[in-house]
């Protein structure tokens, strides 16, 4: 494999560059010192994978990550945040350009789990056999134009306020009156209606108004009748609201997104339900794999693609710490009322906050059914 490290000494920590450069013969590295200099690399040589520091004398991570997409959208690519910021949830720009961020201090260890993760999903995703059997779907569903307009309108002006996304809402009257609903759900309602979109975005906040409008298109698509639709997005927003509450700040919105999205799959014709016994000549493709590639041909942030691709099985993400892929699949597992992988729970080390989580489940869902 080989890595291009963005930063130079300067901005990457000693000991990591040791590592990379100890990792052996099959891994070929390079470190160049700014954005301009990844970029002529990048260009001129077939790159596997490239991990940007989180400030570079030139160009901004995203902006080098952006254009590394353009010019080899096959490349992995990594950002690494500083440790300060960890904490916070990381701008939908890098979200959107970066197929993992690790935060600084980085262990060596993790890196490489990252790197052979990202490599083991994009194999998976990339296979013959799958790319064939998505190939037999007569149509394919378009992506959901109003989110990803949301989404681009962040990137654009993370500082967006609500009247501008309240406008951009209003572009879809089914989109805006499901918002208006579940501001005034349960969930939500704090006592006081709200009966303009302005403030129903305010009391939502901006990651619940974007799963909210990711849900309305995705599930309005056809593939199912219209009660088994509804009960499907229920265990989704379920879901995703779970999901956000088991990770940190960091990630939470990428476990809500992923744990709504994360039975998409079943929406497709000609998929199996992989929470079924597989039947004996049953060929078709399992519902969590093509769900996962229906979301890379959107163009949705990898950590999404992989919890979903992973999600009834997390112990296949190759991620040793308990991460999207591992809060999808109790989020999931809980929403719907099946069983929770225990072993892998355990494996990560978090099995004993598992009766937490339940706890939190059946609280949620008493609200659903208050809502």
């Amino acid at each position: 494999m080989r890595i291009l490290l963005v930063g130079g000494e300067a901005s990457l920590p000693a000991e990591l560059l040791q590592y990379v450069d100890d990792l052996g013969d099959e891994w070929e590295v390079q470190s160049v010192p700014d954005g301009s200099a990844a970029i002529v690399a990048v260009a001129s040589a077939t790159i596997d994978a490239v991990i940007a520091a989180p400030t570079l004398p030139d160009l901004s991570p995203v902006t080098l990550l952006g254009q590394i997409r353009t010019l080899r959208p096959e490349t992995i690519r990594i950002a690494l945040i500083d440790g300060d910021s960890s904490q916070r949830v990381p701008s939908a720009r890098i979200i959107g350009v970066a197929h993992r961020f690790l935060p600084l201090p980085l262990a060596p260890e993790v890196l490489l789990e990252a790197l052979t993760s990202l490599e083991e999903l994009r194999e998976l995703l990339d296979g013959a056999r799958l790319r064939a059997a998505i190939g037999r779907i007569e149509k394919l569903p378009s992506p959901p134009h109003l989110y990803l307009s949301l989404m681009q309108a962040l990137e654009a002006d993370e500082d967006s306020n609500a009247a501008d996304i309240a406008k951009l809402v209003s572009t879809d009257p089914a989109i805006a009156a499901k918002v208006l609903q579940l501001s005034n759900s349960a969930f939500f309602n704090n006592g006081r209606a709200i009966s303009d979109l302005r403030g129903a975005v305010t009391r939502l906040g901006l990651s619940t108004l974007r799963d909210l409008v990711l849900a309305s298109e995705v599930f309005a698509l056809p593939g199912m009748s219209g009660s088994e639709r509804n009960a499907l997005q229920s265990r989704a927003l379920m879901a995703s609201q779970l999901a956000a509450k088991m990770l940190p700040a960091s990630s939470a919105e990428l476990g809500a997104t992923a744990a709504l999205l994360a039975d998409i799959g079943l929406l497709l014709a000609g998929v199996r339900d992989e929470r079924l016994p597989l039947e004996s000549g049953d060929e078709r493709p399992g519902h969590a794999e093509a769900g996962a590639y229906l979301l890379g041909l959107w163009g949705l942030p990898m950590p999404i693609i992989e919890a979903v691709a992973f999600h009834l099985q997390p112990q296949r993400s190759n991620v040793r710490s308990f991460w999207v892929a591992g809060a999808v699949h109790v989020a999931c597992a809980l929403a719907a009322g099946h069983e929770v992988n225990e072993d892998y729970l355990a494996r990560v080390g978090v099995l004993p906050k598992l009766a937490q989580w339940r706890e939190l489940a059946d609280e949620m869902m008493g609200i659903s059914v208050e809502a």
